[in-house]
């Protein structure tokens, strides 16, 4: 008997075994690998909203949050996953810079704003009119994050590396049974691999498909993240991981020629200089319309729930949302109304 089966070791699903570790309850997790948005994400964590200049959604809470939260796991794994980077938003006119410090006044936004514009010059990019600086940015390196923690849960014999079979699962009183493993709970972590779950593909999960590449520039010699109608983020040795596209057609995990594109038109548009494609990557982002996350129980099984939809957010979102669904779970603390599934359960009828 464990105390939470976790289905998908995703972000949304180690961030959920981290909170479980903490509180000192058993578990064991399912992986089979057949989700890829966490691991090929950019992995910035930016509180605003940069094409609107707003806030992002508890901003401030969710960096508090998740900062603790990483410094623990890289303590845990003697690994450095979080890396504090500034984020440099380039200007393309005067309206901009104003409309940069209009937002800087706001209460909500001015501790993320500099209001300084940032005259510094880089090596391949024409900024005449300078960059607004993002406070409280940087990135989480979601491959050595993924592949660091499934080894620790591998190790540690809390790591089941095969396919999850949701007919196996009989319900019993006060808790399930998964083919020989008893269980108190089960959390579905699943991303985009929620659609296969008969028991939440009920849910209003639209997924966005994100293409990113890596890139070699050796005559770009930025050390900060640029960010523009892309962001070009650099990870050191003349490499540099630059998205993302958003197709909200497309549903599958493949790198296209129209995102190539996209992407390559983008770049040209921010560099001046030669760069080499050293990787193109695609992945599926568990969007929701609402962007607001799914969190919650099921409506007709009170030990199956669901830690879902954290889009394009995932390493700021992730261990805040671990936090709620734990204490909704064990202390039936009420989920905000904004992020609990029962906002859809008139889906569940149709």
């Amino acid at each position: 008997m464990v105390d939470y089966i976790i289905v998908g070791s995703g972000l949304a699903g180690i961030a959920f075994s981290e909170t479980l570790l903490k509180n000192q309850r058993s578990f064991v997790v399912f992986n089979d690998d057949s989700q890829n948005s966490s691991r090929i994400a950019g992995g910035l964590y930016n509180p605003v909203i940069l094409k609107r200049f707003s806030e992002v959604w508890n901003a401030k809470e969710q960096l508090e949050i998740a900062a603790v939260f990483y410094a623990a796991v890289q303590e845990k794994l003697s690994v450095q996953v979080d890396f504090k980077v500034p984020i440099y938003r380039k200007f393309f006119s005067i309206e901009e810079q104003n409309n940069w410090f209009a937002a800087s006044d706001k209460l909500n936004l001015a501790p993320f704003l500099s209001t300084t514009i940032i005259k510094k010059r880089f090596n391949a990019i024409d900024a005449p009119f300078g960059y607004g600086e993002v406070l409280q940015t940087g990135y989480v390196d979601t491959v050595s994050l993924l592949n660091s923690y499934h080894q620790y849960l591998s190790k540690n014999s809390f790591l089941l590396q095969e396919p999850f079979d949701y007919s196996k699962i009989q319900f019993r009183d006060n808790n399930l049974q998964y083919r020989n493993l008893k269980a108190k709970h089960i959390v579905f972590a699943e991303g985009f691999g929620m659609h296969s779950n008969p028991f939440f593909n009920y849910l209003p999960l639209d997924g966005t498909k994100g293409e990113l590449f890596i890139i070699k520039a050796p005559k770009l010699d930025i050390d900060v993240i640029i960010n523009t109608s892309v962001f070009i983020l650099p990870l050191g040795n003349d490499l540099f991981k630059v998205g993302a596209t958003y197709n909200w057609k497309d549903k599958t995990d493949l790198p296209t020629v129209e995102g190539k594109q996209e992407l390559m038109q983008r770049i040209k548009e921010i560099i001046t200089c030669d760069f080499e494609i050293i990787e193109h990557n695609a992945g599926i982002r568990p969007t929701v319309k609402d962007r607001r996350p799914l969190l919650g129980t099921h409506p007709k099984h009170n030990n199956m729930h669901i830690l879902n939809g954290l889009g394009t957010r995932g390493v700021m979102l992730a261990p805040a949302m671990a936090a709620e669904l734990y204490n909704h779970i064990e202390h039936h603390t009420p989920l905000d109304k904004t992020i609990d599934i029962s906002r859809y359960s008139l889906f569940l009828s149709q």
